[in-house]
């Protein structure tokens, strides 16, 4: 069966940047965006032009300096702001306006004290109003989480009508459950006219920890292009991972669909926008938490020197790691020292072994971890205990030393 292709947007410097406490620089903004077009996304949503000078002017660095990948600009659907951002995408190659507005009715009711209708009209003028700066235009119906469905299918049926070349379905709030978010792409592919014409995108956000899993959802059930952030910030609990979708994509082959994505740039990337924005990566996150490849438990440690598939589901250089991490604790067993011991150099028989166990041990429990020069002390500390005649000698065979007792 042929693959589909999943096209990434990328959204880490606008809506990665809305982070409190995160503020990029234009310099900054060009290396991540540089950064992120060798990595091979599709869409690099740029900014925000009409929030800041700032901004715009970021926007317009980025455009001069990608020559590949699409450059999109957010905007409100204000004239002001589509006006802001086509000025913005004056000297993108591939330039994208992205504008939309609220379809929920907490949206309409209370942030517009508007009606369906009026709503509507509006997104229908701000499309016809974006083309006349790009003929891709993405509009983006706000808070489609929890938008009743017909009254979506009909904002989409009419944005399609008029131009708009990519609908965004925002779960705005992370409110929905992968099978409600799943079913209202499914039901959209099946109920608007002309939406064949035209690329469906998922924009999930983390406030239940489901972004992920609803983008997985909507791909699954039709939608053509993710949009995701580096890390997974974005503005509160964060936005769709992209490394997580990527990796979901790339290690599932039976859902039949890839991206574009170098996935051997993944953790170069990570680290990039981590020392930019100054947000640091958790260690348990997933694919890029520095824990992410690193084993301390006995029973994992042995699985994992054996055959690293028995304990990881991803081979660490996949995402551009050169190894998985055997960390030392008191939780370690006899293989993973053996092992540790190997990597410096050291081959330990069985008795070498558990002599030098016991006194690891006892340094272990009193610390985190063990590092390699603490391996080095516990091992001279072994070679001075001369009880029992039991002595370490070192014999160097080649570039390594085989220990023994005697």
């Amino acid at each position: 069966m042929k693959k589909n292709r999943i096209q990434i947007f990328d959204t880490t410097l606008r809506d990665g940047e809305q982070v409190p406490g995160c503020k990029l620089n234009t310099k900054e903004k060009v290396r991540i965006a540089k950064k992120l077009e060798v990595l091979g996304v599709d869409v690099i949503e740029a900014g925000f032009p009409t929030s800041s000078p700032g901004d715009y002017k970021s926007v317009q660095e980025i455009c001069k300096s990608i020559s590949q990948t699409v450059v999109c600009a957010l905007s409100r659907a204000i004239e002001k702001d589509i006006e802001m951002a086509g000025l913005a995408l004056k000297y993108a190659k591939r330039p994208r306006i992205h504008t939309g507005i609220g379809t929920s009715n907490c949206h309409i009711r209370y942030k517009f004290n508007s009606t369906p209708e009026k709503i509507i009209e509006q997104a229908v003028y701000a499309v016809k109003y974006a083309k006349k700066y790009v003929e891709d235009v993405e509009f983006y119906a706000e808070d489609a989480g929890r938008t009743e469905n017909e009254f979506l299918a009909k904002v989409c049926e009419n944005v399609i009508k008029h131009g708009a070349t990519v609908i965004n379905i925002p779960d705005t709030t992370g409110y929905c459950l992968p099978e409600e978010y799943g079913s209202k792409i499914h039901f959209l592919k099946e109920n608007v006219k002309g939406i064949h014409k035209i690329i469906l995108s998922t924009h999930c956000h983390n406030d239940l920890g489901l972004a992920t899993a609803n983008s997985l959802a909507g791909i699954i059930n039709g939608a053509e292009q993710v949009e995701c952030t580096i890390n997974g910030i974005g503005e509160r609990a964060g936005n769709t991972s992209l490394e997580e979708i990527v990796m979901i994509i790339k290690q599932n082959s039976h859902l039949n669909l890839f991206t574009n994505i170098n996935t051997k740039l993944i953790s170069s990337t990570s680290y990039l926008v981590s020392e930019c924005t100054g947000m640091k990566v958790q260690a348990n996150k997933a694919i890029v938490g520095i824990n992410a490849f690193s084993h301390s438990s006995g029973i994992h440690q042995d699985g994992i020197i054996k055959k690293r598939e028995t304990y990881e589901s991803i081979n660490p250089e996949d995402v551009g790691i050169n190894q998985s991490s055997i960390v030392l604790t008191a939780r370690s067993g006899r293989a993973a020292l053996a092992y540790r011991y190997k990597k410096l150099g050291y081959f330990l028989n069985k008795n070498s072994l558990d002599l030098i166990y016991s006194i690891f041990l006892k340094y272990a429990d009193k610390k985190k971890e063990i590092t390699d020069m603490e391996l080095k002390i516990i091992l001279k500390k072994a070679n001075l205990n001369g009880k029992n005649n039991k002595i370490l000698h070192t014999n160097t065979n080649s570039s390594s030393r085989r220990i023994n007792v005697v």
